[in-house]
């Protein structure tokens, strides 16, 4: 529970619970809440989608990356065992390279990264940790280009910023898009791509309202339920 001191006082008092905001608003009034913290907070955003994640033609899931980036320092690990793909994870900028040791360490349990990737031919390895990286949401899949032979590109675009996206059970997503610092054009521009993103990710079998809620806030900050029809 957040305390209840003047600061958080001040930043309720700004906000109206009964509105919605349009994303310009919601950035905005997050941005002036965000001058009562002593630190950069992260701007997050929240679907609540009216689908069931139990069946196969209402799953949600794919990778994006976001126009500006989001700001936050991504930590990745590459399994690989050429030692070719391996130079080319590390001049990419991995922070974490290796092969039958990396899975030693994932299944120890000391997990010092954000985001993994694979090569093809690792991929029985892989399945030996898969308990420990399917629960984090980290199991490298060939559909979010985390198992790939481009080790290099798959490193790149985690570092700069891209994002996975997956609905959990009651078919909530949740995301950073940005950092409060950021410009105020550029995290509307960023949350307005998630958006898309997320509509255009609607599955077969989604039926009645799809995007039932979409809320944005900051670490500390409110939580803004946005209009989506002021979204387009």
């Amino acid at each position: 529970m957040v305390a209840n001191t003047k600061k958080n006082k001040a930043i309720a008092a700004k906000v109206d619970k009964t509105k919605s905001y349009s994303i310009e608003e919601a950035v905005k009034l997050l941005k002036e809440c965000s001058k009562e913290r002593k630190f950069d907070e992260t701007i997050d955003i929240s679907f609540n989608l009216g689908i069931d994640p139990k069946h196969a033609d209402q799953q949600v899931r794919g990778v994006i990356s976001l126009p500006n980036g989001t700001g936050a320092k991504v930590r990745v690990a590459v399994i690989a065992k050429d030692a070719a793909k391996q130079a080319e994870a590390k001049a990419a900028g991995a922070d974490i390279v290796g092969a039958e040791d990396l899975i030693e360490t994932i299944k120890s349990g000391k997990i010092d990264f954000d985001r993994v990737i694979a090569t093809p031919d690792m991929m029985g390895l892989v399945g030996q940790v898969a308990k420990v990286l399917g629960p984090k949401g980290m199991m490298p899949n060939p559909k979010l280009g985390t198992v790939t032979p481009d080790v290099k590109k798959a490193v790149t675009e985690a570092k700069a910023g891209s994002i996975e996206f997956r609905a959990e059970k009651a078919g909530i997503i949740q995301a950073g898009v940005g950092k409060a610092s950021f410009d105020e054009k550029k995290l509307v521009q960023n949350v307005a791509f998630i958006i898309d993103a997320i509509q255009k990710a609607k599955p077969a079998g989604a039926k009645g309202t799809y995007m039932k809620k979409v809320t944005l806030s900051s670490t500390m900050g409110p939580g803004l339920k946005i209009d989506l029809s002021k979204a387009a």
